[in-house]
């Protein structure tokens, strides 16, 4: 710890900027709306997602309902919107 650095004049090669990716304080503090339901998922399911949730010292709910979000959000919007129509007309009918 004692050497000291030794600085030099070289070339940094190609830079360029990346755009602002983290969230806001705003976006951290915000706290999605939660619907209860009711779910039967099978026994391996649940074993699996309580032992990773121990592993890793969270809930097993939270887990799954991030799984659940993260799949959510990589459809593409269209799917969203289409499944919405598909659900009023069941309804309707």
């Amino acid at each position: 710890m004692s050497t000291k650095i030794k600085y030099t004049d070289e070339p940094l090669g190609e830079l360029r900027v990346i755009s602002d990716f983290l969230p806001s304080p705003a976006e951290l503090a915000f706290r999605e709306e939660g619907v209860k339901v009711t779910l039967a998922l099978s026994k391996k399911s649940i074993e699996f997602f309580k032992a990773e949730a121990s592993r890793h010292h969270t809930q097993y709910q939270r887990m799954i309902r991030r799984l659940v979000d993260a799949y959510v959000d990589a459809q593409p919007q269209s799917l969203t919107g289409r499944t919405a129509r598909h659900t009023r007309k069941r309804a309707a009918g």
